[in-house]
């Protein structure tokens, strides 16, 4: 009697801590208050203020009708698998100001989407991110987007963090002749992170770098209307696992352009990014270039597939081709029906000899991982299949 009575208590006692678990496990799933701008998901815009913390639901469809604008002190945290549809317009983008963070916290099963209500180019605006990180056109500038200050000394600045996200149909014209990117990096620090990023269908570049010293990987920038990437003003950090396309019909501009600075080509920092891994595939119609390097721009390029293009690498400008030509920063890189694999013209247009060790090829360069395949890290949250 005594050893059933101590089974029961036993058992009992199981199926307590069992329930008690059970309890504190529903406890801990984070209920999210609105506040601020998360008040009414349907009329998303706004300022997030010095001091304030905004969390989306991932829950709940946003709609994004105006301009978010994070300032200094400001958060804004967007969690896994949330969706924002812009209404059409250049009114309609994110800002995050200098001291301001953005937290897009992704995954691979449920990135963070921000689209437009209309499914074409030039629909929105698009993301721009200002820092402290050091340029090379002054102390600091001021972003084509709100006006907002850019640059400064803080090569560690950290804007916050970007992880599984997509960004579709922006490039809404800003004045004449002038567009939004799909994401725009304005002296951003090499603190802030920027990874697993897809940019699709955008009517302007995919990414701009303006100067900085941001790293970024796993990029997907495929169907866009201008540049797949675009540095300036100054860039020195890294990118790795980069892989680009050009729309269906063949069109759009170069997969990657690289300048140093539009006013003095030997203005300082210089433009010198590392680039590793990397597969850029064209058409062959229109400015079919993959690499132009130009205006003093610099860089240091490996393991790059070049696909389906007129002109493999362009390099133009005396600074850039003296930085270039016979200096091997150029390595282990693979054409594939490429008309002419590299091209170098002096500041005044004139074609310059080619050196032999300008670039070293490697027949079987695999670029972002599979060659001019989809690369494994890409499929599925980008948009990309297999």
């Amino acid at each position: 009697m005594k050893k059933n009575l101590l089974k029961i208590i036993l058992l009992s006692l199981v199926i307590s801590t069992s329930i008690h678990s059970c309890s504190k496990d529903e406890e801990i799933l984070p209920s999210i208050v609105p506040v601020g701008i998360a008040l009414n998901p349907d009329n998303f815009k706004g300022e997030v203020k010095n001091g304030e913390t905004v969390t989306l639901d991932a829950l709940i469809n946003y709609k994004l009708t105006g301009s978010v604008v994070i300032k200094n002190g400001g958060i804004l945290v967007i969690p896994a698998g949330t969706r924002i549809t812009a209404t059409e317009g250049a009114s309609s983008y994110i800002l995050v100001e200098q001291g301001g963070k953005i937290y897009l916290n992704g995954t691979s099963g449920s990135p963070v989407l921000f689209t437009s209500e209309n499914p074409d180019s030039e629909n929105w605006g698009g993301i721009v991110i200002c820092g402290k990180a050091p340029v090379n056109n002054g102390t600091s500038g001021v972003s084509e987007i709100g006006n907002a200050a850019y640059g400064g000394t803080d090569s560690g600045d950290n804007s916050g963090s970007l992880n599984y996200v997509r960004i579709e149909y922006a490039g809404a014209e800003i004045s004449s002749g002038k567009k939004f990117n799909g994401l725009s990096l304005f002296g951003v620090g090499n603190e802030t992170r920027i990874e697993n990023i897809a940019t699709v269908n955008n009517a302007e570049d995919g990414i701009e770098i303006y100067g900085g010293t941001v790293n970024v990987s796993n990029i997907v920038s495929i169907a866009n209307t201008n540049h797949s990437i675009s540095y300036r003003d100054g860039w020195v950090g890294t990118a790795t696992n980069i892989y680009t396309k050009r729309k269906t019909d063949g069109t759009g501009n170069l997969g990657l352009k690289g300048i140093n600075s539009d006013l003095n080509d030997n203005a300082l920092p210089k433009s010198n990014p590392i680039i590793r891994n990397a597969t850029f595939i064209g058409g062959n119609v229109g400015d079919s270039i993959a690499i132009k390097l130009h205006k003093g721009a610099g860089a240091s390029l490996d393991n790059i597939v070049l696909s389906n293009w007129k002109t493999g690498i362009m390099i133009e400008g005396d600074a850039a081709v003296t930085y270039f030509n016979g200096k091997k920063k150029i390595s282990n890189i693979l054409f594939d029906n490429v008309s002419t694999e590299a091209s170098l013209k002096s500041s005044g247009g004139t074609a310059v000899t080619i050196a032999d060790s300008t670039y070293i090829k490697k027949p079987d360069a695999t670029g972002a991982g599979k060659g001019i395949s989809t690369p494994v890290w890409a499929i599925g949250w980008s948009g990309l299949q297999q």
